[in-house]
């Protein structure tokens, strides 16, 4: 799977916070100063192309929708960054997160609480 642009992930928090919306309301949740109306719909076109977003047809214009998931999303963009950074393995990427003191060892231990608690169900 293709990873998203910044530009991109930023339409598709957009759709998968409101669901489907046609260009102009995409554009509506911009902050000022927004960008042209243009750049939005070419990014749109340019994520359909990509197989992220879906159209329907409503007379001349068209109403957009996420066709994945942001848990989807999630879970393929985290394999990549562990195929890509990490070796393919979460515990490095655990260790690192550790190291770099972006997870506490509490945090730790209540994920290894989740984890346990899970296998007993």
């Amino acid at each position: 799977m293709r990873r998203l642009t910044e530009k991109e992930e930023e339409i598709m928090q957009y759709l998968w916070e409101n669901g489907p919306m046609f260009v102009r309301e995409i554009l509506e949740r911009y902050p000022d100063p927004k960008p042209h109306y243009n750049t939005i719909s070419t990014v749109v076109r340019l994520l359909e192309e990509k197989g992220f977003v879906d159209h329907k047809v409503y007379g001349s214009t068209y109403q957009y929708f996420a066709a994945i998931s942001r848990e989807d999303y999630k879970g393929k963009a985290l394999r990549k960054v562990v195929s890509d950074y990490f070796d393919n393995s979460y515990t490095n990427m655990v260790s690192t997160l550790i190291e770099e003191e972006s997870l506490s060892v509490d945090e730790l231990k209540g994920l290894i609480e989740k984890i346990e608690k899970g296998k007993q169900l």
